[in-house]
């Protein structure tokens, strides 16, 4: 796996013990301000089947609040659901988002009993407004421990990884990798192959802090690795972007050759006369890419008080009208290219660079470890990997490339399939970039309608 974690950092969460997730009495004061006026002004939820032909349209009006745009999107991105246009407004205390939305299937939502998780996840019973944990800290947890990994990719990682964890009898039930830039960081949930939940003898998970530190350490003397243990839920996606942040997965390579072509489009530009930055994203379109771009520029701290998703066709469109958490715009050529280059990587980082496999099994202690070792004595490194196990079956998906980077060879796949098994190993197909057709004006959507009445009759508000 090009998951080198060369001088890696590894996290291994145990929630009594991590300092820096602990909830401070502050953070317990601003959810108890936040119930309040939660109570006195209560989310609403519309969700309309009727104004679209092809989309349902759902509308959350709230009190607003830093991050709440992330939270909104990242309870509809966890049901699934195919955002092809968005309207957010935020401008003083009121939040107002519109989305259009599908099922992966390109139909509306009809479905009485997910209409009605929706309106309790975003609607006035719900929790998400006023819980930082959901998105960002740890929740405790007897199921599993949590383990972080990140640091510089290097073929055969994940595969170490995964012996060690074997050895020192941890079955890996959940968890996803995810490379880019030469960078690498993974979240895994492991479990005690004897009891089946989470590992709770200090001393043992002593020693496993200590082993998995060897291995990220490797030959690098100039980086250590960093180990703490904690017993804890976190939303795995939401932690691998905050992860490849800190660790500055955007500051691209000197010798980083990859086609101008293939980069993602994204412009910043300063609307002096509303006090705005405008950043501007063109790019191929594919699931989950609001969450990404939305959850980046939450972590940089900055806030999003209009914005223009139209992710109806092949390409994705997102135009967002931001300020710095101080109410400042980007003032400067460095903070306009540091935004470029990080909305860029959170782009990039779920991309599927590879041939996709998927693996479905019966689940057992040393899979994980089996299957990637396979890989490596093969010579191919994976370059993203999700791990599930549900009712007992482990339900494996990676995407493969050669040790050169280079798709691989249809015998090697064929190969290691009669290894582990026709019918446990498919083969789903390749993941190329496509070139992108010619690029337009990087103003195409500046001003588009964002303030005037015609986009809401595009989401369905109002009639034409």
């Amino acid at each position: 796996m090009v998951v080198n974690f060369t001088g890696f950092c590894l996290i291994v969460y145990n929630f009594d013990v991590v300092s820096e997730y602990d909830f401070s009495s502050s953070w317990d004061m601003d959810d108890e301000y936040e119930k309040l006026i939660r109570r006195m002004n209560p989310p609403r939820v519309v969700i309309d089947n009727e104004s679209s032909k092809t989309n349902t349209v759902i509308r959350v009006d709230s009190a607003n609040k830093h991050g709440i745009l992330l939270e909104v999107v990242q309870v509809l991105t966890d049901m699934n659901l195919v955002i092809t246009k968005a309207y957010i407004s935020s401008d003083g205390g009121w939040f107002m988002d519109v989305f259009n939305v599908i099922d992966r299937d390109g139909n509306k939502i009809k479905d009485e009993g997910v209409l009605d998780y929706i309106n309790k996840s975003l609607g006035a019973d719900s929790s998400f407004l006023h819980s930082r944990r959901r998105s960002v800290g740890v929740e405790p947890s007897k199921d599993h421990t949590s383990i972080e990994l990140t640091g510089t990719d290097r073929p055969g990682l994940l595969s170490e990884v995964s012996a060690v964890l074997t050895d020192l009898k941890c079955n890996v039930v959940n968890g996803e990798v995810w490379t880019h830039n030469t960078r690498a960081a993974a979240v895994m949930h492991v479990t005690d192959e004897a009891t089946g939940s989470a590992i709770m003898d200090p001393e043992r998970l002593t020693k496993i802090k200590k082993l998995l530190c060897n291995v990220l350490k490797g030959s690098n003397k100039t980086r250590g690795a960093k180990t703490v243990v904690a017993l804890g839920v976190t939303h795995t996606e939401r932690r691998l972007h905050q992860m490849m942040f800190a660790d500055r997965d955007y500051e691209r390579c000197d010798d980083d050759t990859l086609d101008e072509k293939l980069r993602p489009n994204v412009t910043v530009v300063n609307l002096y006369d509303k006090d705005y930055s405008v950043v501007m994203i063109r790019c191929k379109d594919r699931p989950k890419l609001l969450f990404d771009t939305v959850c980046t520029l939450t972590d940089m701290q900055y806030v999003v008080f209009h914005a223009n998703i139209d992710a109806g066709g092949p390409e994705a469109y997102q135009e967002y009208y931001i300020r710095h958490i101080d109410g400042s715009p980007v003032n400067s050529e460095a903070e306009k290219e540091r935004v470029i280059q990080c909305l860029e990587a959170a782009i990039e980082r779920r991309v599927s660079d590879g041939l996709k496999l998927e693996l479905c099994t019966t689940d057992r202690v040393g899979l994980l470890s089996d299957v990637t070792r396979i890989f490596r004595e093969n010579s191919l490194t994976v370059t993203r990997a999700e791990v599930t196990t549900r009712a007992g079956k482990a339900i494996n998906t990676f995407y493969v490339r050669d040790a050169a980077g280079n798709p691989v060879d249809a015998k090697i796949i064929d190969s290691i399939r009669q290894v582990i098994g026709q019918t446990i190993l498919q083969v789903k197909g390749s993941c190329e970039h496509s070139k992108s057709p010619p690029q337009e004006s990087a103003t195409r959507f500046l001003f588009g309608g964002l303030f005037k009445s015609r986009s809401l009759v595009n989401f369905g508000l109002v009639k034409p």
